[in-house]
């Protein structure tokens, strides 16, 4: 009996099941993938930690700041998967490589806005404090890894197209090579050429546009043109383009607007030290061993969503994503409980300040212990949310997270980090917790996002979404 639904397995009764097998097998890759962006993370931290705890600091005051940018301005790319998965369940391949292509130019009309925030980076910095030394660092940053902008946007639509027509491996190969060669650049750009922080962001920049180069080779190799026509469908057309930006505004305002909620948690933090500001980029950055894997596994919901909902079966869908939801939140629940175990010694690979190093790492201990609980709720968020996506249904998680956010993540996180005039704002009450206190106040944000998302999903609504009318 041929089988018409992914990750589908009939057994001898003729009944069907979900096949963990198949869904490893593709979610693999994925995973694998995601965790290259992790070793990009940390080497990244590894480099600017043995700069100084200032450079850590200042790292962690943009870091997430500059990904706002990528993900409001460059989201265009993230509408790519959930039309190109629909498009290949239902056996449009044509018209899945269209959707890439709308993808690929989308991003490229994006460069006039990146360009206009990289070189007024000034101006986004310094409403939040910061001291002139951190600033200046910040500075340094901000230019060369916001240039890199539209080049990030055109590789997420590319790999969206490899992911949503399940070629994984074609997007491992790809992150690899951007891997290796930002870790290439590092070494040059802030050893050899004594950049600095300066040079950390260069290599980033520089790796995506080669890994651009990359995947557009992959795009137009024989294999995807036969089965893909990719050649036949490069011209921009304008209900395409419209598509990808319905699509691709709300589903990138999502993360941008959880980004937000990070950038200004960790400009708080940074506000109060430096010891503070690198200890929460540290483990911002170790939790990403846990965070971005998981998004392999999430982004492994999304084709299989997509591709069900496609091939004319919106239950199947919801099969395959309740096995997404369980190996999201076992993995992230793992890794959060191991990092927290092994704090002393993980801490310490990024410190090297001998001024600071006890602090930092004595501090950076705690925190890890509340970021374990918090991996496991972020995993449920992460694994409903991009199932739900891959059905369409963006609008809603965006408006969810909205109000979580700035109502209660942004507020909380305030009262609980500063104590009394020492914050943004005196209209507050202010308990002065320090970094514990914003690392609770994400805990309870991220338990309030993660159960709303998963009683959308159940809710089924999204059932009733049409992303191509």
């Amino acid at each position: 009996m041929t089988r018409t639904l992914p990750a589908q397995r009939i057994d001898e009764l003729g009944r069907p099941h979900v096949d963990i097998k198949a869904i490893i097998a593709l979610a693999m890759p994925l995973f694998i993938n995601s965790s290259l962006q992790v070793v990009l993370n940390l080497t990244d931290t590894w480099f600017i930690g043995k700069l100084s705890t200032d450079a850590m600091a200042a790292m962690g005051a943009c870091y997430y700041l500059v990904f706002v940018f990528f993900l409001l301005i460059g989201g265009v790319g993230m509408g790519v998967q959930t039309l190109v998965a629909q498009a290949y369940g239902a056996g449009r391949y044509s018209q899945a490589a269209h959707a890439a292509w709308c993808g690929i130019w989308g991003s490229l009309f994006t460069t006039p806005l990146f360009l206009w925030v990289a070189f007024n980076g000034h101006w986004f910095l310094s409403p939040f404090g910061l001291t002139d030394s951190i600033k200046e660092l910040a500075d340094q940053f901000w230019l060369p890894r916001l240039l890199g902008g539209s080049i990030s946007a055109v590789l997420y639509s590319l790999n969206s197209f490899f992911n949503g027509v399940s070629r994984p491996r074609v997007t491992l190969w790809i992150m690899l090579s951007v891997m290796l060669i930002n870790a290439l650049l590092n070494q040059l750009f802030i050893v050899h050429f004594a950049m600095g922080i300066r040079g950390a962001a260069w290599a980033s920049t520089l790796a995506l546009l080669i890994g651009v180069v990359v995947a557009l080779l992959f795009f137009i190799s024989p294999v995807f043109v036969r089965e893909f026509h990719t050649l036949r469908s490069w011209r921009p057309e304008w209900k395409g383009l419209v598509q990808v930006f319905r699509l691709g505004i709300p589903t990138g305002l999502f993360p941008a607007v959880d980004v937000i909620g990070l950038a200004l948690f960790q400009l708080m933090q940074v506000r109060l030290s430096s010891v503070d500001g690198a200890a929460t980029q540290i483990v911002m950055m170790l939790t990403s061993v846990a965070y971005m894997p998981a998004i392999g596994i999430a982004l492994a919901g999304t084709t299989l969503v997509g591709q069900s909902i496609g091939a004319g079966d919106k239950n199947w869908a919801m099969q395959c994503a309740k096995v997404i939801m369980m190996m999201a939140m076992i993995y992230m629940g793992l890794i959060g409980l191991l990092l927290a175990l092994n704090g002393q010694w993980v801490m310490s690979l990024f410190v090297s300040d001998p001024d600071q190093h006890s602090h930092v790492i004595q501090l950076g201990e705690k925190l890890l212990w509340i970021a374990a609980a918090y991996q496991v709720f972020d995993g449920l968020n992460l694994s409903s949310s991009f199932c739900l996506r891959g059905a369409g249904d963006v609008r809603f998680p965006t408006m969810m997270l909205l109000l979580l956010s700035w109502l209660v993540f942004m507020p909380l996180c305030h009262m609980l980090t500063f104590a009394p005039h020492q914050g943004w704002v005196d209209f507050l009450p202010q308990w002065g917790w320090g970094a514990m206190g914003g690392w609770v106040a994400a805990l309870v944000y991220t338990i309030g996002l993660g159960l709303s998302l998963w009683l959308r999903w159940q809710s089924r609504a999204w059932q009733k979404i049409n992303v191509f009318s």
